[in-house]
C-alpha cells in the first residue's frame, strides 16, 4: 500500500467507476424506451388489460417524486445518525483495530477464509460471477413470470447469499467478542469515538489547536511553557498542544477542571492511575513551572 496504489484507487472511484455508471444508466434507459414499461407484477404480460401510458408526464413525475423522497428521507436519517468520525489517527499506535463499517463487516469476515493462491477465486472468481448474475438476471432468465412467489430460483438464490451475508457479519462480530484482548481494544475505540462526536468542534493546524495556538501566542508566559511542555517530552505522549494519543489523554480543557494549585501537586505528584499509565513525576524549578501551568491553563 503506497501512493500510486492510493492513486489508482482514486482514479477508479473519481473517474471509471462514475462513467460505468453513466453507461448502465445509459443502457437501462434505452433498454426500457425499446421494451416498454413492464407494469404491475400482477399484470398479463401477453394480454395486459389496463391501458397504456406515455413516459411524460405522470411517470417523470412520480419517479422525480420518489427520487426527491429518498433524499429527503436519507438527509433525515443523516441529521438524526450522523456519520461518526473517530479522533485524529496516531501512526504510533500499534494497539489500533481497524474494522470497516458495519455494511461491509460480512465482506470482511469472508475475505479471511482465503488465503495464498485461493485468494484470487475468493476475491475476484466468486464475487465476479455473484455480480454478473445479478446483473444479468433480465438477460439470464427469459420468462415471462414476474411474480415473486412464482419465481423460486432467482428469489431463492438472492436469499441465500443474503443469509449468508448476515451470518458472516455475526460470525465476525462473534468472533471479536469472543477475545477479551480484541474486545476491550474494540470498546475503548468505541468510547474514544464518541467521546470526540461529543467534543466541541475545534478547527485544527498542522500543529494542534488553533484557539490554543493563539492564546498561547498572546500570553508569554504560555509561550515559554509551550517550549518547556515540548523540551520534557511531555508531547510524545499527550500530542502537540496536549490534543492527546493513544499513550496518554488529551489536556485540552484540563485548565477548567484544575487551579494552578491543584495542577502543581498533580504533576509533582501523580495519581495511581496516572503512574500506571506511565506519568513520572515532573521535578522543575519554580520559574519554570509555572510558565508550564500556565501554558497547560491555556488549553482549552
Amino acid at each position: 500500500m503506497g501512493t500510486l496504489t492510493l492513486s489508482r484507487f482514486f482514479v477508479l472511484h473519481v473517474f471509471l467507476i462514475p462513467a460505468f455508471i453513466f453507461a448502465f444508466v445509459a443502457m437501462h434507459v434505452y433498454s426500457f424506451r425499446r421494451a416498454g414499461a413492464a407494469g404491475p407484477v400482477t399484470e398479463d404480460p401477453v394480454s395486459p388489460k389496463l391501458p397504456a401510458e406515455s413516459f411524460y408526464p405522470k411517470q417523470l413525475v412520480m419517479d422525480m417524486g420518489f427520487a426527491v423522497l429518498i433524499i429527503v428521507v436519507l438527509g433525515f436519517l443523516a441529521y438524526l445518525w450522523p456519520i461518526e468520525l473517530g479522533p485524529k489517527a496516531d501512526p504510533a499506535d500499534t494497539q489500533f483495530l481497524p474494522r470497516p463499517e458495519w455494511y461491509y463487516i460480512p465482506v470482511f469476515q469472508y475475505l479471511k477464509y482465503w488465503h495464498g493462491s485461493t485468494a484470487v477465486l475468493g476475491i475476484l472468481v466468486i464475487p465476479g460471477i455473484l455480480g454478473l448474475l445479478l446483473v444479468g438476471v433480465p438477460f439470464f432468465d427469459r420468462s415471462l413470470e414476474r411474480r415473486p412467489w412464482k419465481r423460486p430460483r432467482s428469489v431463492g438464490l438472492f436469499t441465500i447469499i443474503l443469509l449468508a451475508l448476515g451470518a458472516l457479519g455475526f460470525a465476525s462480530h462473534r468472533e471479536d467478542m469472543r477475545n477479551p484482548g480484541v474486545a476491550a481494544q474494540l470498546k475503548t475505540q468505541r468510547e474514544d469515538t464518541l467521546q470526540f462526536m461529543k467534543a466541541k468542534f475545534e478547527p485544527e493546524l498542522s500543529g494542534g489547536s488553533l484557539v490554543a495556538q493563539n492564546k498561547a501566542l498572546a500570553n508569554p508566559e504560555a509561550t515559554k511553557g509551550k517550549a518547556i511542555f515540548e523540551r520534557e517530552g511531555c508531547n510524545a505522549c499527550h500530542g502537540d498542544n496536549g490534543v492527546g494519543t493513544a499513550a496518554a489523554p488529551k489536556l485540552v480543557g484540563v485548565g477548567s477542571k484544575y487551579d494552578a494549585a491543584k495542577l502543581e501537586a498533580l504533576l509533582h505528584h501523580p495519581t495511581e492511575k496516572m503512574t500506571q499509565g506511565g506519568m513520572p513525576p515532573v521535578e522543575l524549578k519554580d520559574d519554570e513551572m509555572k510558565p508550564l501551568i500556565s501554558y497547560l491553563q491555556n488549553l482549552n
